[in-house]
């Protein structure tokens, strides 16, 4: 079980990580739409500051003001149209953060509402660290808030305001609640990516688990009923075999056996295949030595190179048909009298070759009906391999079939 994830880890990486891409972009996506709704809190008393006289003048608003407050209510509502899009969402939400920043500086530096490190809106800058590291964790993003103090204190000695020693206390205060947010925050995030992309992988191993023991119960299911009937038709042909007088009744008994045979090694292997015990070096040995003690047609086999994992299901099966395929043509079509099967294991790649001495053809003239080639060039396709044609008339064919390995 643990070869079978090893051989399916790239894989279940790739899908992983796609994952947890996904679950990144929809979280900030649900974080940026909570953003949306505490600005239009913000808006809304903004408005009612707006609207109610006495509050209008301690803050000294001016007609100005609306205009600054239609434009705060433009980009968060662009802000919110544009999430659709990850990319351009983050980047918007971003910049409009930082708008809102340098409007609620604004606000805390004015003099008629206490100035600088004395305005009571001073902790609404805390709200906007919050947001900051809940959206944007990362080292640089939250740079805007911590900045905001130090930019306030700034903004103070520009007005001839002399901070006292409270107000210093209070920056100090304030710069230290922002770093004990942010760490948490980070913190807590960090914990939260690594524990889903921990449920993610045990969702793909999970997964994987459940398709191995599917194949499993499948071959069980395929053994215990089709094998047995093919073993009960071998034994009934070797039984028939023995009754029969005639030799043309005993030759055809003969071929019904052996395609029987052929048949039932055809399920083991195939059954091999779905519980990725297959060893493909002994198989392709296996069946050459078969196939020619049956066709009587010398084939021989060669195997060269080492290789310690095994080769995907579905790469095998495409090697195994490719060779079923281009030794049924040698002695169907090319009438050989010889041919070379050589298997060579490569560090990235497993190549098998056919070549034969036979009458050959001309790769670019297929016959109507006939889709050999085509079904080798697609199960290529299928598995990420290549397949080169070598023949012409007169010449024999040589067919190499390449599929890569897991690294």
């Amino acid at each position: 079980m643990k070869a079978i994830l090893e051989r399916r880890g790239l894989t279940a990486h790739v899908s992983a990580d796609g994952a947890q891409e996904s679950w990144l972009a929809e979280r900030f996506v649900a974080r940026a739409k909570a953003l949306f709704y505490a600005r239009m809190m913000f808006l809304t008393l903004g408005l009612c500051i707006l609207a109610v006289p006495v509050w209008r003048r301690y803050f000294s608003f001016t007609p100005l003001a609306f205009a600054g407050y239609l434009v705060m209510l433009m980009y968060s509502v662009a802000n919110y149209l544009v999430l659709a899009n990850a990319r351009a969402g983050r980047i918007v939400t971003y910049v409009t953060l930082c708008l809102d920043l340098i409007v609620m500086v604004v606000l805390v530096a004015k003099p008629q509402t206490g100035g600088g490190l004395a305005n009571p809106l001073l902790g609404t800058l805390l709200v906007f660290t919050t947001l900051f590291a809940l959206l944007y964790p990362k080292p640089l993003a939250i740079v805007p808030p911590l900045l905001a103090l130090p930019i306030t204190t700034r903004l103070d000695q520009l007005l001839d305001r002399s901070p006292t020693a409270i107000e210093v206390l209070t920056l100090l205060w304030y710069l230290g609640l922002s770093f004990i947010v942010i760490y948490v925050l980070v913190y807590l995030n960090e914990r939260e990516v690594a524990a889903h992309r921990d449920i993610v992988g045990l969702q793909g191993d999970l997964k994987e688990l459940a398709v191995v023991e599917e194949r499993n119960r499948l071959a069980r299911e395929i053994h215990d009923g089709l094998g047995a009937s093919l073993s009960s038709l071998i034994i009934q042909s070797e039984y028939l075999l023995q009754l029969a007088r005639e030799d043309d009744l005993k030759k055809e008994i003969t071929e019904l056996k052996a395609t029987a045979e052929e048949s039932i090694e055809e399920l083991r292997r195939s059954l091999r295949m779905m519980r990725e015990d297959f060893d493909l070096a002994n198989g392709v040995s296996d069946y050459v030595k078969t196939f020619s003690e049956r066709t009587q047609l010398p084939v021989t086999f060669e195997k060269s190179g080492a290789f310690e994992g095994r080769v995907a299901p579905e790469a095998a099966l495409a090697l195994f048909r490719v060779l079923q395929e281009t030794l049924s043509n040698a002695v169907k079509h090319a009438k050989a009298t010889h041919v070379e099967v050589k298997l060579r294991f490569a560090p990235e790649h497993v190549h098998l070759s056919v070549k034969d001495d036979g009458q050959g053809f001309d790769p670019s003239l297929a016959k109507p009906g006939h889709y050999g080639l085509l079904n080798m060039r697609e199960r290529a396709g299928k598995v990420g391999g290549d397949v080169v044609i070598d023949a012409k008339p007169g010449a024999g064919a040589q067919i190499t079939f390449t599929v890569p390995v897991p690294s």
